[in-house]
């Protein structure tokens, strides 16, 4: 059942994104930006949390899962280290992802001709 709940609930998120992209002129980066926020911002009101325990990488998959984790690591850095972990909290929890996405984007561009768009 998890995975069905994880089926549906990034399904939706991902809907509801593809509807403002499609019913806005927002920029996709800035829709980004909006996504980011708004999962930090919910996670400090304690919102996004519980839809994590529900539906897991359902919500912590889409971009507003990336807001949530920077979030919750920035807090517990402040709990830790004091002030300073506003400066070092959101990295050190993300770094393990960013790490992959850079090095499985990089693997990729070995394994496949990447081109430029004309």
């Amino acid at each position: 059942m998890e995975y069905v709940h994880a089926f549906w609930v990034g399904g939706l998120i991902c809907a509801l994104v593809q509807i403002l992209l499609d019913k806005t002129k927002l920029m996709p980066g800035r829709i980004m930006v909006i996504l980011v926020c708004l999962g930090a911002f919910l996670s400090s009101l304690g919102v996004y949390q519980p839809l994590v325990d529900f539906a897991h990488s359902g919500a912590t998959v889409p971009l507003i899962g990336f807001g949530h984790l920077l979030f919750q690591g920035v807090k517990e850095a402040v709990d830790t280290q004091g002030i300073l972990g506003i400066f070092t909290g959101g990295l050190t929890a993300s770094a393990g992802g960013i790490s992959a996405a850079l090095i499985f984007g990089y693997l990729a561009s070995i394994c496949f001709q990447p081109k430029m768009k004309k």
